[in-house]
């Protein structure tokens, strides 16, 4: 299946630059390019892209906002953000995530990895590296200024459920989780999808976020 992908930043040639890379891929194509965060919500839903690559600082609305009006449109539900940030800077990250996003992207990352992100939130992975970039996440998550993502919390989670979650917290995909449980890869598939389930939330990403609000992970634990 070719994935469908929407380009929104204001940079022009950064946006011509990311739409050459993905047209060079045989399983994507680039659907449309906004340069505002309302010209990306205008056309996820005009041409429902199965992912957008969207930039965080934006004129007009920018990607946080752009973001959530996407994850809150129930004809856009199948559609998944990718937000780009400056990394040790921006401290928007977690806004994102909050907003609906299903992961990010360092803005000057290899060729490779940008086509290997997008494959991968396409496919309904959150984009949450571990090391410093879960440990950021956790920081900005446990600060007094946090709101809650409005899912459910870990009580009514089984004991290997927790297990699972605490390990797709660390930024782990379904393989690495059931190499780590002594599972089989559709096993560890089937618990995260019922986490999600039991949860409530959007996919992966919010997943990490109540492992953090939780105190399940911390950034002592990563």
């Amino acid at each position: 299946m070719t994935i469908r992908v929407l380009l929104a930043d204001d940079q022009t040639l950064v946006r011509e630059a990311f739409a050459m890379l993905v047209e060079s891929a045989r399983d994507m194509e680039v659907v449309g390019q906004a340069a505002t965060g309302r010209e990306a919500v205008e056309l996820a839903r005009a041409t429902r892209a199965d992912l957008v690559v969207m930039d965080i600082r934006m004129p007009d609305l920018d990607g946080i906002e752009a973001t959530r009006l996407i994850a809150a449109d129930e004809d856009l539900a199948d559609v998944r953000v990718l937000v780009l940030t400056t990394y040790d800077t921006d401290e928007n990250i977690v806004d994102a995530l909050r907003a609906g996003a299903s992961g990010f992207l360092v803005k000057d990352t290899r060729p490779a990895e940008l086509l290997d992100a997008i494959r991968t939130v396409a496919a309904g992975e959150a984009l949450l590296s571990p090391g410093p970039t879960a440990r950021l996440i956790a920081r900005f998550l446990r600060g007094p200024s946090a709101t809650p993502v409005a899912v459910g919390g870990p009580e009514c989670l089984s004991e290997r459920e927790r297990e699972v979650l605490s390990l797709v917290a660390r930024g782990l995909n379904n393989t690495e989780v059931a190499q780590a449980l002594g599972l089989s890869p559709l096993t560890a598939k089937t618990h995260v999808s019922r986490i999600i389930g039991k949860l409530g939330a959007r996919d992966r990403a919010q997943l990490v976020i109540v492992a953090y609000e939780s105190g399940m992970v911390t950034p002592g634990t990563m």
